[in-house]
């Protein structure tokens, strides 16, 4: 079987979509992925074929301002959302994409959640499609501005439109039940999978780390661009006053050659790395609350202290709470450097909070595995 996959052009999304992607190739499938030319690196280092189609991250957030003003993009609002994911890029990707699936001939596509070129294009090319989802309970508004996006680009080919925004014949949705909202999507047969913390491909030498040294590991884990390379030095030197040890985030070209002052056998600055070895050791994460660092932790039994800056980075950060396995610390005044070193601090000695994150990880351990997804797609599609 031929089976391609559909992505926005953010590492973030495309990640979720890879462990099916893998499996279907070891179970003897055709893969290939479509999105843009810049997720060319990550795409062939899997040895899949790319086929470049559709605008770059920085167009879209261009075309999708330039049709609602810059008001839009102040906590990214369900209009410019529904713009970038639903608009703007079902506009400019379309027709290559339909052109680029017609010639690669596909028997099933896969999409990520936010990508609805890859089910448009299914619906009309008349092939059964899956959606990789993280959760189907999306604010009313949000859910109801992209609907209203994507089912005009539907009515405009002369396709029935979606009731949902999510459409096609199955759903694999990758959210453990104490984390879900309790949204069903009309039409769609939901699929459980187990999430994980991403991996490097086969066959790729592991990262040198630090050695465990008997101290809790505490990871600090989110963007830290020029404009938060000051937090992120501040928030590591008043977490460094705990008698642990400390790992951050950088991206390749922001690493401070001082290490931001701090003792070098305590704190480790690392660029990429897969989560999945990043998460090694961790006793307690300190992150936005992205899907993706919020499931790969909780998959490995970690507490999070979360500072969500987005309404759906609140939406799982109180979830986690709400299960029993972190705490909630929204931007702002309650955000202080010195209020994320006490809730680490009240996270180590509770024993409560890693009870919490355990039940998470067995929950998770409980979910059907991407192989076993994968063979349920093929022979549903067969």
């Amino acid at each position: 079987m031929r089976i391609l996959v559909f992505s926005t052009p953010l590492l973030g999304h495309f990640l979720p979509t890879l462990p099916v992607a893998r499996e279907l190739r070891k179970q003897g499938h055709v893969v290939a992925v479509c999105s843009a030319a810049s997720m060319a690196g990550i795409v062939e280092s899997e040895g899949l074929e790319l086929l470049p189609v559709g605008p770059e991250k920085e167009a879209l957030v261009g075309g999708a301002l330039e049709r609602i003003g810059m008001e839009g993009l102040l906590g990214e609002s369900p209009q410019f959302l529904a713009e970038f994911f639903a608009g703007v890029r079902l506009d400019l990707a379309t027709d290559d994409a339909l052109d680029a699936a017609r010639a690669w001939a596909p028997d099933m596509i896969v999409s990520e959640y936010c990508d609805f070129v890859g089910p448009l294009v299914a619906a009309t090319l008349k092939v059964p499609s899956a959606v990789m989802a993280i959760d189907p309970a999306l604010e009313p508004d949000y859910q109801e501005a992209l609907t209203a996006s994507v089912s005009s680009r539907y009515l405009e080919r002369g396709l029935d439109a979606p009731a949902h925004s999510m459409s096609g014949t199955w759903m694999v949705d990758i959210c453990p039940p104490s984390l879900q909202g309790g949204g069903e999507v009309p039409g769609l047969e939901r699929i459980p999978m187990r999430p994980s913390p991403h991996q490097a491909p086969e066959g790729t030498p592991a990262v040198q780390r630090a050695e465990l040294t008997g101290r809790p590991r505490v990871l600090v884990s989110f963007s830290t661009g020029l404009s938060e390379l000051d937090r992120l030095g501040s928030l590591l030197r008043s977490l460094s006053a705990l008698d642990v040890d400390l790992v951050a985030t950088t991206s390749g070209d922001e690493v401070p050659l001082d290490g931001f002052g701090l003792d070098p056998a305590r704190v480790e600055l690392v660029t990429f790395v897969p989560a999945a070895e990043l998460l090694d050791g961790v006793s307690v994460i300190v992150h936005h609350g992205g899907s993706g660092t919020t499931f790969g932790a909780a998959a490995r039994g970690i507490p999070a202290v979360v500072l969500p800056d987005r309404s759906t980075q609140l939406r799982w950060a109180e979830r986690l709470e709400a299960a029993g396995a972190g705490v909630v610390l929204p931007e702002g005044a309650e955000a202080t450097n010195e209020a994320v070193t006490a809730a680490v601090q009240r996270i180590l000695s509770d024993a409560a909070f890693t009870a919490g994150a355990q039940r998470l990880r067995d929950e998770i351990a409980a979910m059907p595995t991407a192989a076993e997804v994968a063979a349920r797609l093929v022979a549903s599609a067969g």
